[in-house]
């Protein structure tokens, strides 16, 4: 899909980031949760969370653009160590959001696309993520070259047990 532009966030974008991030994952993930997502969002979009992260040097945010809305945000951690890989050869994939409205358009395809043209700049030899078992997420980053290497559970009290499993998925580059 044409019209999509992946732009770095700032602390400067804060606000943005932070409105993009409650409402992309509103669409999507409130069910997961016994209190309708509350502790979560207070958990990693307060304005301490994301001003925190922001600052944090591996930390990299980019806000995503279709047709020139904003549609969603990408959040890597630039040396994340992983299996047999040292943090300097490991970056790891934590979340790409999108708006309900803007799945199913190619843009998280893109996202990843966006995301392995940065590892390789960066000379990694792998991208990895963590992606619920219960999602459809896991279909898309094995369509997009990710296979799964491992399994993880999440221990977030307040989140339903059923929707805590989830699958550690790798990219070699």
């Amino acid at each position: 899909m044409s019209g999509i532009e992946i732009t770095p966030c700032t602390i400067a974008d804060l606000y943005t980031l932070q409105d993009i991030a409650i409402n992309s994952y509103g669409d999507h993930y409130l069910y997961l949760w016994h209190d309708g997502g509350m502790w979560y969002i207070d958990r990693c979009f307060s304005d301490a969370a994301l001003k925190k992260e922001l600052k944090d040097p591996n930390a990299a945010f980019f806000l995503i653009h279709a047709q020139e809305q904003l549609v969603g945000f990408l959040k890597l951690n630039i040396n994340a160590e992983f299996e047999n890989y040292t943090a300097e050869e490991a970056l790891e994939l934590e979340r790409i959001y999108l708006l309900k409205s803007a799945s199913g358009q190619g843009i998280g395809r893109a996202v990843v696309n966006f995301t392995k043209a940065y590892a390789q700049s960066l000379n990694k030899k792998v991208i990895w993520l963590k992606a619920m078992d219960s999602s459809k997420s896991v279909d898309f980053y094995e369509q997009n070259g990710f296979e799964k290497c491992g399994t993880y559970t999440l221990d977030f009290e307040v989140m339903k047990e059923e929707y805590r499993g989830m699958y550690v998925m790798r990219l070699e580059l």
